[in-house]
């Protein structure tokens, strides 16, 4: 079962959560307010305001949910990374795929 690490602006972090779970792309999105340093375009940025998404999602539905919050996302890279998980509990892995139309 792998959980998507996603950062976004902050103003778009409830947006893309709605439309993950709305779209069954995952069963949960846990939204996260962080501050980020980063270097872009050969600029460095400090304490840009964004949120941390984590969704969960099935093996089956992430190619998908990669694509769509893709297209979605309001960023020209988004940060999209599959982490996944060698034990999690049966009744909550169950859960999610029932959730995502599994």
């Amino acid at each position: 079962m792998p959980t998507v690490y996603i950062t976004a602006p902050r103003d778009a972090a409830d947006d893309l959560a709605k439309f993950l779970t709305d779209n069954e792309l995952a069963a949960c999105v846990n939204v996260v307010e962080c501050d980020s340093f980063y270097r872009w375009e050969g600029a460095v940025y400090e304490n840009d305001p964004e949120s941390i998404l984590f969704a969960k999602t099935t093996d089956e539905r992430y190619p998908e949910l990669k694509t769509e919050l893709e297209a979605e996302h309001p960023a020209d890279v988004p940060c999209i990374e599959r982490f996944d998980e060698a034990d999690v509990l049966d009744s909550y892995a169950g859960w999610v795929a029932e959730e995502v139309g599994q």
